[in-house]
């Protein structure tokens, strides 16, 4: 769990809350279903619409890595790679083929296999690049998901301030609705704007952190790979890949 994400998110919501507290105000104030239903489902509506449905739902499923981040060990991948930098020059490239099978990453078995078939390695390199050119961008679109939820938030929770100022517009002869209107109104702008920035903004730009987690761990599977075909010393390549990581 990633600990800092969620201590961030708490502070945050305690500071707002103990802010309100100190000046007076009372806490309840803040809570306004209906000022929450119209950002909220404003702001998820408008994403939907820009979203393309798998994209969508890939922002979903991303949003978890923000206080659950997939493993990345980047000293199994050096200690792997330098395995089998180490049997390709004892008994020759072919003799990778008995790792693929057992193999579960896609993207390392692709890589070995067009190893082991003597493939250039700067045909490899284009073919692996594609591909994490592929991955990175399809990954980055989904944190844009909750990119385009912080811009749109505050433009919704203005419009939920304009709303409620249209119902205390319309009911200025009966003073026991103005409270409830003016409350949604302004209350409708701390949502929207509370939310884009303590919420949406933050899991995005967290996001787009994994995603570069992602892709340098990529990188580095391919610089061994290449580095393997190119018939590097394994510890020449063992250094070259720690200096991807401090």
């Amino acid at each position: 769990m990633d600990k800092i994400s969620f201590a961030g998110l708490v502070i945050g919501l305690i500071a707002i809350v103990g802010g309100q507290a100190l000046e007076g105000g009372h806490v309840g104030s803040l809570g306004q279903p209906t000022a929450l239903l119209i950002v909220v489902g404003g702001t998820l509506g408008a994403v939907m619409l820009q979203s393309p449905l798998p994209t969508f739902r890939l922002g979903l499923r991303m949003a978890k890595w923000v206080w659950f981040p997939p493993v990345i060990d980047n000293a199994k991948l050096i200690q792997q790679v330098t395995n089998w930098s180490q049997v390709s020059r004892r008994e020759g490239l072919l003799a990778l083929e008995g790792f693929i099978g057992p193999m579960k990453d896609d993207f390392a078995k692709k890589g070995l296999q067009l190893l082991v078939d003597g493939v250039e390695p700067e045909r490899i390199r284009e073919v692996m690049e594609v591909q994490i050119n592929t991955y990175e961008e399809e990954l980055r679109q989904g944190a844009k998901v909750w990119e385009a939820a912080g811009g749109y938030s505050p433009t919704i929770g203005i419009l939920g301030a304009v709303m409620g100022l249209i119902h205390v517009m319309e009911n200025l002869s009966d003073p026991s609705k103005l409270g409830a209107g003016i409350a949604v109104a302004f209350v409708a702008t701390i949502y929207g704007v509370g939310l884009a920035n303590l919420v949406y903004l933050p899991i995005a730009n967290k996001l787009k952190a994994q995603v570069a987690r992602h892709v340098n761990y990529r990188e580095m599977m391919v610089d061994g790979i290449l580095g393997i075909a190119n018939g590097d010393n394994p510890r020449i390549i063992e250094n070259r890949l720690r200096g991807y990581f401090s």
